[in-house]
């Protein structure tokens, strides 16, 4: 790992590897160019790994019957009822069809709505046009309206496909973020830090860093468009990161540590427990890691699962082993602006990286097949 800071690709890397009671942390290079050295406790941009934490407060939900899986949304979400369906991903907006259901909270989960990223060159369809003008293309900084504003917004927009028929990335969890907000009668923020954060000690998580702790927050970088050298994304001094969002995006909006964040694996790994404390039933935990896509639903996301994964409930899920880390069973996901963590129940492991540079694509960066090629190497029984 030390070798992507050393070559200048990655200004710094913290890594954490836990098995069975163990945890090694390493931390390399710099919070940001020619800044304070990287710490354990620094804090990153965690972006899509803030997806399985928002799944898992829906379970919340669900476990206390505040919401149910299969009911339709409709009645916290009336921006979503009666929804029209294009009648081919490249037609007008206004060739539709009725869809054939309402969408439920299981298609919120599971990114199988009929809505989502798609995965062409910008501006190929219609309705990527429309995404995009109406300010709803997910991208790696906060969005500038506040949350009915989105649900109004995306409520004059049709469907891609039919609920139920495709996955598509990424909306699903900005959408339940709200609903678990409307749901709960508190911000998202609140109801994250008084239902998961506290009883974790996720004393450092949250949709914005207070002035107390920037001098722990990273500097983000991207490639630069015409060199490929490091160019400054958000730095850290004067962040969008800095003060809280108008729109805290269950999607992609978390920052965090990889202690944090290790608490919520653990969590996830022991069935739902922490410290003695049930945070959520060994019941909700293995529906959350069951994959519970077809072949036909996955079939266009294949540069996302590959040829042995799946998704669970705002998470990815191993079906097959490719690899060194591959295991069946094995669940989590990535994050756009440089992170990647995976709990290993068959092993007990749980892997996190944070770096604080941008991924360019869907598919995993070096420095994340590296990571996770030493972790499972160092495995010696």
């Amino acid at each position: 790992m030390n070798g992507y800071v050393e070559s200048g690709k990655i200004p710094g890397i913290v890594t954490l590897v836990s098995r069975r009671g163990e945890v090694v942390v390493d931390a390399f290079g710099k919070q940001s160019l020619g800044g304070g050295s990287m710490r354990r406790d620094s804090i990153f941009r965690i972006s899509s790994m803030t997806k399985p934490i928002v799944a898992a407060a829906a379970m919340i939900l669900v476990e206390e019957c505040k919401l149910r899986l299969n009911d339709r949304i409709d009645d916290l979400l009336p921006e979503l009822a009666d929804r029209k369906v294009l009648r081919r991903i490249d037609s007008p907006l206004d060739d539709t069809v009725p869809a054939n259901r309402p969408i439920t909270l299981r298609d919120l989960l599971t990114f199988k709505l009929g809505i989502g990223i798609v995965m062409a060159p910008p501006g190929l369809y219609p309705i990527q046009v429309a995404l995009d003008e109406a300010g709803l293309t997910p991208g790696p900084n906060p969005l500038q309206i506040s949350p009915d504003e989105y649900m109004s917004r995306l409520g004059r927009l049709p469907l891609i496909h039919q609920p139920g028929e495709k996955w598509m990335y990424h909306l699903g969890s900005d959408i339940l973020g709200i609903l678990i907000a409307r749901a709960s009668g508190q911000s998202l923020e609140q109801f994250l830090h008084t239902r998961l954060f506290v009883p974790l000690g996720m004393k450092d998580t949250g949709f914005y860093v207070p002035a107390e702790k920037l001098n722990r927050f990273t500097s983000s970088y991207m490639a630069g468009k015409e060199t490929g050298e490091l160019a400054v994304h958000d730095e850290a001094s004067a962040s969008r990161w800095a003060e809280p969002p108008l729109f805290p995006s269950g999607g992609g909006g978390l920052v965090s540590t990889v202690d944090d964040y290790l608490a919520f694996c653990q969590m996830m790994l022991d069935k739902g427990v922490h410290n003695g404390e049930r945070i959520l039933s060994r019941p909700s935990i293995e529906l959350m890691i069951t994959d519970h896509l077809t072949p036909e639903q996955k079939a266009d996301a294949r540069i996302f699962f590959g040829e042995h994964s799946g998704w669970g409930f705002g998470l990815a899920v191993n079906t097959r082993r490719v690899d060194l880390a591959t295991v069946p069973g094995r669940f989590g996901w990535d994050g756009g602006i440089g992170t990647t963590a995976y709990t290993d129940p068959v092993e007990g492991v749980i892997g996190i990286l944070m770096t604080q540079r941008l991924m360019e694509s869907p598919e995993p960066p070096g420095v994340f097949l590296d990571f996770w090629t030493s972790a499972y190497q160092s495995i010696d029984d």
